[in-house]
């Protein structure tokens, strides 16, 4: 059973989603909360699965919420989906440095919801290619440049892996990471978990970051 803490600010959508994964046979809601301080409350009082957060809420907002729940060592296994418009909200890559491990449009079908809370709660990261060049391409728009000296263990890396991280700071999932640089998917994987390793990631969205702070992905790439 998948725990689950929903995160937003209008009742009426707390209400939908609950509603919603109530009548889902491998997910439970155990709490929910108004705002980023409750978030923060209710996640340390439940340590849920996942937990779908909001970015802006009274209060501490949700990119905030989602750095402290990310810093505490007593919730490391406790996974941050952050819900968005993209139309409006400027901040999701901001979330995803905060330690977001990705990010659902609010409009997105029923069972998209289902299958992004079970593969969060795997381990998986939610990045698709398309809505991860515009969450780069938002960071660029929002002053945000990259700073290569913040993450010296990227200089360290091999030139394999630099490619690999790259093709993931692209939004490209392990097959098309292999399909690309013609290896077999599972050595893809294991270049993945090497780079997880090595630069100390908590997770895939996390090496999107580092590749974009690190110079290598930049937007209409």
């Amino acid at each position: 059973m998948i725990r689950l803490v929903v995160v937003d600010d209008q009742e009426l959508i707390r209400a939908g989603l609950r509603a919603l994964l109530a009548r889902t046979e491998d997910i439970e809601v155990v709490g929910e909360a108004a705002d980023g301080i409750a978030a923060v409350e209710q996640v340390r009082a439940t340590t849920p699965d996942v937990v779908l957060m909001d970015i802006r809420m009274p209060g501490i907002d949700g990119i905030e919420a989602t750095r402290r729940i990310a810093a505490d060592p007593a919730l490391s296994g406790v996974r941050v989906l952050v819900l968005t418009t993209f139309d409006t909200d400027e901040y999701v890559f901001d979330a995803l440095r905060a330690g977001a491990a990705g990010f659902l449009l609010k409009d997105a079908r029923p069972e998209e919801l289902r299958q992004a809370v079970r593969s969060v709660s795997a381990g998986g990261a939610l990045l698709a290619p398309a809505v991860t060049r515009r969450v780069v391409e938002a960071a660029v728009r929002g002053g945000r440049p990259p700073d290569p000296d913040a993450h010296p263990a990227v200089a360290r890396l091999t030139d394999r892996e630099r490619e690999v991280l790259t093709l993931i700071g692209r939004g490209l999932d392990n097959r098309e990471v292999a399909a690309q640089l013609v290896l077999s998917p599972a050595t893809a994987r294991t270049y993945v978990s090497r780079l997880l390793a090595k630069l100390h990631a908590r997770d895939r969205a996390q090496l999107v970051v580092l590749a974009y702070d690190a110079g290598l992905v930049r937007p209409g790439e």
